[in-house]
């Protein structure tokens, strides 16, 4: 069953600093509304492929929410990602059928600034080294806006990589064969740096699932990194890059704006 990114979630404490910090990166911004649930709203980065980022903030206390950060212990960054399925539950059952328990479809909304209601239904999975799915009851243009919105001063048109960090490579990798279906991904070590990828094509763009091989006294660099982003907030997406047609524009972006994600601009064809 064909599966393509969705979404990438930024989560944030303030949300206005937040639009005004990554527009100031180059990135046009659109706000998003508030969740039928009152917990939450958002801001939308929409890419030319299709994709999107959401930048999302707590209006309350929400113990109940997945995301939730209580005091702030974790802090901004990353959080999640979302595959956009044909059907939500469609693809539920095919994961259910190898062995993936996804639960849902469950129902999602959010109230746009301009009026407009949107709907789509979302499946969670078993394990936060994986993706969620978040398919539109709605038209998807009303969620995902077209047009001049994904165009970007700084020149990203589309992701071209998710680094999600896992304890158990092998593991994490099969639950993405239970949810995507079979592919050719072989865990390889990163030569000299203590750390084991495996990289899972999708669509567009590939997920880079990548697990410190060296105990974490003995990690250095990159291995190191992946320790840290493990004990401070556990398996998940660890960085992204976008790409760009413009070779003069790759570059990383500070993460005093980009809020603690790691995000870099990469030159592609």
């Amino acid at each position: 069953m064909s599966l393509s990114l969705d979404h990438i979630v930024i989560r944030v404490q303030d949300l206005e600093q937040t639009i005004a910090d990554f527009s100031a990166l180059g990135f046009t911004v659109q706000r998003g509304g508030t969740h039928a649930d009152g917990a939450t709203h958002n801001a939308l980065i929409g890419f030319a492929d299709g994709s999107y980022f959401e930048l999302i903030a707590f209006l309350r206390a929400a113990p109940e929410h997945r995301w939730w950060d209580p005091e702030h212990r974790v802090g901004d960054g990353f959080v999640d990602f979302a595959l956009l399925p044909q059907t939500v539950a469609g693809t539920i059952d095919a994961a259910r059928e190898r062995g993936l328990h996804y639960q849902g479809p469950t129902a999602g909304g959010r109230l746009r600034p301009d009026g407009e209601r949107l709907e789509w239904q979302t499946g969670r999975p078993p394990g936060v080294d994986l993706p969620f799915l978040c398919g539109d009851i709605t038209p998807r243009h009303l969620r995902v806006a077209e047009g001049n919105v994904r165009h970007h001063a700084n020149g990203a048109r589309g992701v071209a990589n998710v680094t999600v960090v896992v304890n158990d490579l092998d593991a994490s990798l099969a639950r993405y064969r239970a949810l995507l279906g079979d592919f050719s991904a072989p865990p390889a070590p990163l030569s000299g740096y203590g750390v084991r990828l495996a990289v899972v094509p999708l669509g567009a763009t590939t997920v880079t699932l990548a697990s410190p091989s060296r105990e974490q006294d003995e990690a250095e660099g990159f291995a190191a990194d992946l320790h840290r982003h493990l004990v401070s907030r556990g398996e998940g997406v660890f960085a992204v890059a976008l790409d760009t047609p413009e070779r003069d524009a790759a570059r990383y972006f500070g993460r005093d704006l980009t809020h603690g994600a790691i995000l870099e601009l990469v030159a592609g064809s």
